[in-house]
Formats: C-alpha cells, structure tokens, sequence
C-alpha cells in the first residue's frame, strides 16, 4: 500500500515538473545607461502568464508553454520590447528604450483604436500609473488641475468638478466622466460626484481626458469634454498592494484637522482563464467650513455681516450667503418695511464631516487561455458624506452609489451592459433645515406679526427682531436637535429637508472594429442604449405616482484612413446618430486631419471640425421643486400640469380674488402665464412665452500641433491647440415671475387704482406680494461663442530634471442684451499658467516634484449667487524615498504650501493648506 502511494505521489510530481517544463532567465535594463530596470513586467504574449525584475534587474520566468512563444517586457516610461523564445532554459538579455518624450505614449479615447499620443487627431491629455505616482497633489485627482486646459472646481475636500474650455459648474452636466467604460454620473443629477464612485488610486492604469466636443462617438453627455479612468486588470497587475496616507487640513475658519486614506488592491490570476480582483478605499477628514457672512439681500454681495451693521438699520433684510432661514423674507408695510427671519450659520447646520469609503471587484474570463475574448463582470460600490453646492447648499450624507457590469470583449470588439443605482441616503437641504427649524419653532406669520407688533410699540428694529426671536431654538440644545432631526428625515420642504431619491440608469453599448474584414480603411460601428428611471417619491422630481421611465438612444460610424508615403496623412470621419424620447433625433458628425512630418514622424499637425450636442437633464425635464428663492420646474411636456404649488396668500385682496387663503399655481403658468424676471425688476412687467427646453448643440473648431524640437542636446515638446465653438439652443434656467391671479397679458382688470379705476388683476397681484418666482427650463437665443487657446512645453534641465509649463487662454462671447434674463455661467478664468519641475531620482531612491498654478480673476454665476473670484497662486509641492527592499515608496507633501486661502465659488468653504505623509507598498 505504502509502495502503491509513493508510486502516486512519484508520478505527480513527476507531472508537474513536466507540466512546468520551460524556464526563462534573463536581465533587463536601460539601454542608454545601462542600469538595471527593477521591477519590470515579463509576460508571455496574450496570457496572464508572467513575473517582474527583483531589484538587481533579474527575473525567471516558468511557464507550462513549450516554446517557441513570445515574452512582452514593459516598462512604464518605456517602449515595450518583444523576444522569441525558442528553447527551455533560454537566457536573454534585455535593453529598453526609454519614450523620447510623454508623445509617445499610447492612447485609445481619441478614436478608440489604440494610436500614438502624438499622432492624435484632437487634443487629449493622459496622466498614467508614473505620473500618479509622481504628483505633488493630495490625491491623483487633485493632480489632473496640474495638467494643461483643466480646471477643478472644489466643492468640498472630497467633491470636485473637473472641466476643460469653460462653462463650469459644480453641477457640470457638460462633461462626462467613465470609470471602466461606465458613466459614472449621479443618476438623478446628471453629474460626476468627484471620485465618490471611481476607482482606488492603486487600481487606476491610465487617465485619458479629451478636452471639448466628443459626442460624435461619446454620445450626448459628451459635449464639453470627457475623461476616461481605465483600472489594472488582474491578469497583467497581480499582487497585493497597500496605501496609508494621514495628515492634516489647516484652515483659519476650521483649523487643524486630521485625514486618513487607506487604499488596497487585491489581484491574482488562478489560471490562464480565470483572475480576480478586489479594491478598498477609505477616506475620512474634516470639510472645509463656509464661515462667508456678507449680506446678499440684492442677489449680490453688501457689505458687513450681522454682527457688523446695526439691527435697526439696513440690517433688517439680512440674507447672509452661509447663513440660511433668513431666505424667509416677507413686506410688512408701513414703516417696518421688509424684514427677513433670523437665520441659523451653516456650520450649526452641517457635521463637516467628509468621508468615503469605496468597494470595487470583478471577475475576469479568458475562455481561450489569451487575451483574444476576455468576460468580465465588475461591480463598484460608493458611499459617503460631502458637500454640494447647487442652487442651494446640500449636505450628501451617507449617500450611496453602486454599479454593476458584465462585459464581453475581444481583439476588435466589445459588448456591456450596467446598471447604476443611487440612494440619496441622510442627505439634506441645508436652507431648508434653516427654514423649517424656524418653523417648527414659530410660523412665519406669528414671528412677522410680532415682529410687526414690537416695532410699533418700541420703533427700533433691533428691540422688534429681539422680540419676535424670544425662546428661539439654539443650536446645541436639545431641543434644537430634536427639531433638527425631525425636519431632515422629512422630504416634504414644506415642512423638512431629506433630500430623497433612488433613481436608477440602465445602460448598453456596443462597438465593432471592422478592420479584419475591410483592410482599405479602419471601420467601426456601434452603438448604445440608455433608460433612466427617476424615483424620487416626488421629493425632486415630479414622480409622486411611481418612478418616471424615459428613453434614449444613439448608433455611429468611424471610417480611418491613411494616405501618402508612410501613411504620413490620417484622415479620421465619424457620424453619430442620437434620439432621446422627447425630442427629435441629432446626427453630429466630425471629420479631422493628422500629418506626421519629420523623419521620425515627431512633427504633428491636426486639424478637426465636428460637432456636439447635450440632450437636457433629468432636473431640465422632470424637476419640480421648492429651492426656497425660486420654484424649479422642468420643462418635459407632460411635466407642465403635474406640478403644482399652494403657496399662502397673505394679502386680503388677493383672498377675495380667489375666495381662499391659498392659491394653486401649476407649472404650466411658468411657460404659458409669466412676466420675465427682468421685466419687473426694471418697473416694466411684461409677458414673456417660454418655450419648452430642447438639446443644445455646438459646433468646434479646432487646430493643432504636436512636435519635438531638438536645439542641440537640448529636446523640447511642444503641445499646442487653438480652437473655437459657436453654440445654437444654448439650454439655461430662466426666472419668471408668475402672479397668482390674473392673466400677465393684462386681458382683465379689477377697480382697486386710484379712485377705484381698472388695474390688471396680474399687476394687482405684483403690487400685493401675491406671486411667485418660478425658474424655468429652456433655450437662449443668444449668440454664444467660446475660443481659446493652449501651449505646453515639456524638457529635461541640469541634467536630467524635468521642466513643465503650459498656458491656457478661455474667452467667451455672448451679447446680453439679446436675453437679458440669461447668464452663460462661463465660470473660467481667462488666463492660467502652470509649472512642474521635479526629478524622480536626485540621489539614489530620493527624488521630489514641485507643482504650482495662477490665475486670474473671473467671474462666476449661478443660481446660488454671482460674485467675481480673486486670482490666485497655488504651490504644491512632495519628496518621496523609495525602500527597494520593502517595495515601499515613502511620500511627504502638501498642497497650497503657502497658506493663502481661496475660493472656488462664492458660498464654498475657503480653501486652506492640507499636509500629508504616504506609504506605498507593492505598487
């Protein structure tokens, strides 16, 4: 028996040294200096099959393949080589060619087919798992600010808007973002939450960001740009890495406050078929406070803060921009005049808590052994806590994000479908709390009649507002927090602030390259198909009968061809075709140039026209909500009549006009029965028809070159692009004021003027205070353009540091008396200049990298306020230490080293310095 189990065990291993019966050795390094290149990728081509360099540059590679095969080696910075191996045993020995520059690197967003950066036919900007590892930023999305035409917009420490060629908004709905393929926009509100739901820092492979117009293989959301995070697979990254950062936040309004975030990844390959991965994230800090108390009581900023300016004196219509519930504002007559209730801080109202914590995993399938058909399913879950600031200021707590997706993908085609789903969680309308706080406390009629009362009696405002505030709830008490808590679990913003949803996007697309059938010219065709679902319980959206179902749709063509010697000349057409169920169909094609001169094809000039367009958002179409300034309501057709508000009538005319105390005003009133905003402002009121909102489209322009340029020993690449977009329908919010009686064609009238004369009953209700401010959803006639410009110049200095500048110029056109009620809300500065310099190894395992940004002055508008934005200067800057023998990189940076504090928009917390130290592990 023993005999018989011996003979088993002999055998098996016997099979397995047969099994793995080939053995590579072999060294690899730089073939300029001739150093050895630690940790290099070896893998047998199209398999999961491989092993890296150790630290001396060496590697052994066993594989179960016979040879002859083929081993890859990589490299990040440098070309890839291939070697033949022709028997077992074989050693080799490896030379790598640096990249002579960033433009020789590989992209696929520009016309999704792998091509050199240089031989792009539009501008597209790459950060890869070098420059990630290499930025001074607290994280690699704060780094993307440092790469040329971007701009990033902080919201809150952990909510950040990316955006290239102006139009910026922390609700950017003009720029997508795609992690793995998939958008990874918040479903209800149509934009990227920052990273909430991205990917770990640890996991990303490469980021590709094509500035401007892309719809015509993106589709709609495409229209201002669109960036591409593509993760490691887990059969090419193997292994377990780890990332733990701390430091501390400093700012004058909040302090000093620690962070932590912790990264890991998880990948293995079982076998040639089948690998997995799993990535966690953890971010937890403090926000960023909004402490900015300036009166904006005229929609514009006064001077002085509560404190500041006398009770009894202008001070008695206080609206302070971080101070909420004193929105609540009404005309008491007489000499008392307007008067708005005592508002709560914002700080009372929001923990400033910011925390993430991301879960990300997929299963990978090759069932042919290679790379030729890879089955992937993906998952990735968000959730967490920040601020956003739209027209109001909301506290996203708990707010959670997941997507789920199986694809299916090959050598020239791939097929996926996905699912996002969010749920709003504990969030909140921090206006809205102020104001039903308030409320919960005393009515607003009981306070203004007191308030009413008292200063008849004492004739000071500061004595009347002291009185009607008698037995206010303070923050910190308990009964303050007992109120608190009632009205943000309540989604009625008649009564509370929750801000409630759990809409869902269903999404497939699908693209085929057909250059194995057609050999004259590259060809690809695809397509894709999205349903949205709104659940908001008709908290937001005016689905309080179930969820609103609607549909859109899009196919296109890409035709690629090369001419001249060395296909020198690439022309690149494309037309796509997009039809979302309310509105009619959009083709928008593009056609572009590239010529490869120089000998080594290192002299790019490109040209391109094409054009975009942007359906309307879920919010444009199917909104209707009270954001306390003004009614939102969307602008779908069968959205007009479902919406209705009741607001009270405080004047006894207007009671005896409509025999109630309350008055219901449907959202059709805002398009069909409505003086514009500016009209009554002016004195003038007069009708306005506004029509109901349809897709924006632009039409883009663009030149440019990409180039090497040698003086000497000296290489020099220059980036440079101008373009220019003509926008048609541009989709904007337009206020109206609608009257709750009468016809604002001023068709009846009532005898209340001057010795009983006829009035129009809709100017009765104007003088009376019996109206409401409705903001509508539509289209701007206006001529609007943008143009602009960029420049970067990249080299090595004193011997082998490395020396970035670029330059970015944004201007746009548009005649505001055309329309007069609309703001563009260009929000980008017209001039900004950013400087790298850095070098990855100053002394053996040391290097550092330093990062600084200006500029200038803008303007910014947006429902929450408008106010000019100061020109500032930014420095960042890190040291780093590599451990070789832990395979650990220690990083100590910051960001804004020299403490001057900034906003990004009015309203958002000032933005302060922020501190850290890193350890890397296995990256």
């Amino acid at each position: 028996m023993i005999k018989k189990i011996l003979l088993v065990v002999a055998i098996a291993f016997s099979s397995i040294a047969m099994v793995a019966q080939t053995t590579v050795t072999g060294t690899v390094k730089d073939a300029k200096s001739g150093e050895t290149l630690p940790g290099a990728n070896i893998k047998i081509s199209r398999k999961a099959v491989g092993t890296n360099t150790d630290f001396d540059g060496v590697f052994v590679l066993k594989t179960a393949d016979a040879p002859p095969f083929t081993i890859e080696v990589s490299m990040i910075g440098y070309k890839t080589e291939k070697i033949e191996i022709t028997k077992n045993n074989q050693k080799v020995e490896i030379s790598l060619t640096e990249n002579e520059t960033s433009l020789d690197e590989i992209v696929v967003s520009a016309s999704r087919t792998p091509e050199r950066i240089m031989e792009s036919p539009v501008t597209i900007e790459r950060m890869d798992t070098r420059a990630i590892k290499n930025t001074s930023s607290p994280s690699f999305y704060d780094g993307l600010e440092n790469l040329k035409g971007v701009d990033i917009n902080t919201n809150s420490l952990t909510f950040k808007s990316v955006n290239t060629r102006g139009f910026a908004t922390f609700s950017n709905t003009r720029f997508m973002q795609l992690v793995d393929g998939m958008d990874n926009s918040s479903p209800a509100l149509n934009f990227a939450l920052g990273n909430l739901l991205g990917m770990s820092e640890l996991d990303i492979k490469t980021v590709e960001l094509l500035p401007g117009a892309s719809s015509a293989l993106y589709g709609a959301n495409a229209f201002n740009g669109i960036m591409f995070m593509t993760s490691k697979n887990p059969f090419d990254d193997q292994g377990i890495s780890l990332s733990v950062k701390s430091g501390i936040t400093s700012q004058e309004a909040a302090g000093d406050n620690q962070f932590y975030d912790v990264n890991l990844r998880m990948a293995y390959a079982f076998s040639d078929k089948f690998a997995a991965k799993a990535t966690l994230s953890y971010l937890k800090g403090t926000e960023w406070f909004a402490t900015d108390y300036r009166n904006t009581a005229n929609g514009v900023y006064t001077s002085g803060t509560r404190s500041e300016v006398p009770l009894d004196t202008d001070d008695k219509n206080y609206d302070g921009l971080n101070i909420y519930g004193d929105e609540v504002s009404t005309n008491v007559g007489g000499a008392v005049g307007s008067v708005s209730r005592t508002g709560y801080k914002e700080e009372d109202l929001m923990p400033y808590e910011a925390k993430s914590v991301k879960f990300g995993g997929s299963l990978n399938y090759r069932p042919l052994g290679n790379d030729r058909i890879e089955i992937i399913w993906n998952s990735k879950f968000g959730i967490g806590s920040t601020i956003y600031q739209g027209t109001n200021r909301y506290n996203i707590k708990d707010f959670f994000m997941e997507q789920h997706k199986l694809e299916v993908k090959g050598k020239n085609f791939f097929v996926r479908g996905y699912l996002t789903s969010e749920d709003a969680g504990n969030s909140y309308d921090s206006r809205f709390a102020a104001i039903n706080v308030n409320r919960q406390w005393k009515s607003d009629l009981d306070w203004f009649t007191e308030y009413a009362g008292a200063y008849f009696m004492t004739g000071s405002h500061a004595e009347a507002r002291k009185f009607a505030d008698t037995g206010r709830l303070i923050p910190g008490t308990p009964e303050f927090i007992a109120a608190f808590d009632k009205v943000t679990a309540d989604p009625d913003l008649s009564t509370g602030a929750k801000f409630q949803d759990n809409t869902k996007i269903y999404h497939a697309d699908a693209n085929l390259n057909l250059q194995d059938y057609i050999d004259w010219a590259e060809f690809q065709v695809g397509g894709s198909y999205r349903v949205y679902s709104l659940n908001s319980n008709g908290s937001i959206f005016t689905d309080y009968d179930g969820p609103i179902d609607y549909n859109e749709f899009g196919v296109y063509t890409q035709m690629q061809k090369k001419f001249l010697e060395d296909d020198r000349l690439k022309l690149t057409a494309s037309v796509r075709y997009d039809k979302a169920q309310n509105f009619d169909g959009n083709f928008s094609p593009r056609v572009s140039f590239a010529y490869a001169g120089g000998e080594n094809k290192n002299q790019n000039f490109r040209a391109s026209f094409q054009t975009g367009f942007r359906n309307p958002t879920t919010q444009d179409q199917y909104i209707g909500l009270n954001a306390g300034k003004a009614y939102l309501v969307g602008a779908a057709p069968d959205n007009l009549d479902r919406y209705q508000t009741q607001p009270d009538i405080l004047s006894p005319f207007g009671q005896s006009v409509l025999g109630a105390t309350t008055a219901t005003v449907y959202g059709r009133a805002a398009y069909e029965n409505a003086f514009s905003a500016s009209s009554v402002q002016n004195g003038a009121p007069t009708k306005t028809n506004v029509a109901l909102v349809k897709p924006e489209k632009v039409t883009a322009y663009e030149v440019g070159y990409r180039g090497l340029v040698e003086a000497g020993e000296q290489r020099i690449t220059i980036d440079l692009s101008v373009y220019y977009n003509s926008y048609e329908d541009f989709i904007s919010g337009k206020n109206v004021i609608t009257p709750y009686y009468g016809n604002t064609d001023l068709s009846d009238t009532a005898p209340i003027g001057p010795g009983g004369s006829p009035i129009p009953l809709a100017l009765a209700a104007l003088s009376m205070g019996d109206y409401t401010v409705f903001q509508t959803y539509t289209n701007s006639a206006a001529d609007i353009s943008s143009y602009g410009a960029t420049i970067g110049l990249n080299t090595k200095v004193f011997n082998g540091f490395s020396l970035g500048l670029n330059y970015t110029y944004a201007k746009f056109d548009f005649d505001q008396a055309s329309d007069p009620d609309f703001e563009a809300g260009f929000n980008t500065p017209e001039h900004k200049v950013k400087i790298q310099f850095g070098k990855t190894d100053l002394f053996e395992n040391f290097g550092f990298n330093i990062n600084a940004r200006w500029q200038d002055k803008y303007r910014w508008e947006s429902t929450f306020l408008d106010a000019d934005i100061a020109a500032r200067t930014v420095l960042d800057a890190q040291i780093n230490y590599r451990i070789p023998n832990l395979k650990s990189v220690i990083k100590l940076g910051g960001a804004n080293l020299t403490g001057r504090e900034y906003l990004s928009a009015p309203g958002v917390g000032a933005i302060g310095s922020q501190y850290y130290l890193s350890w890397t592990i296995n990256n």
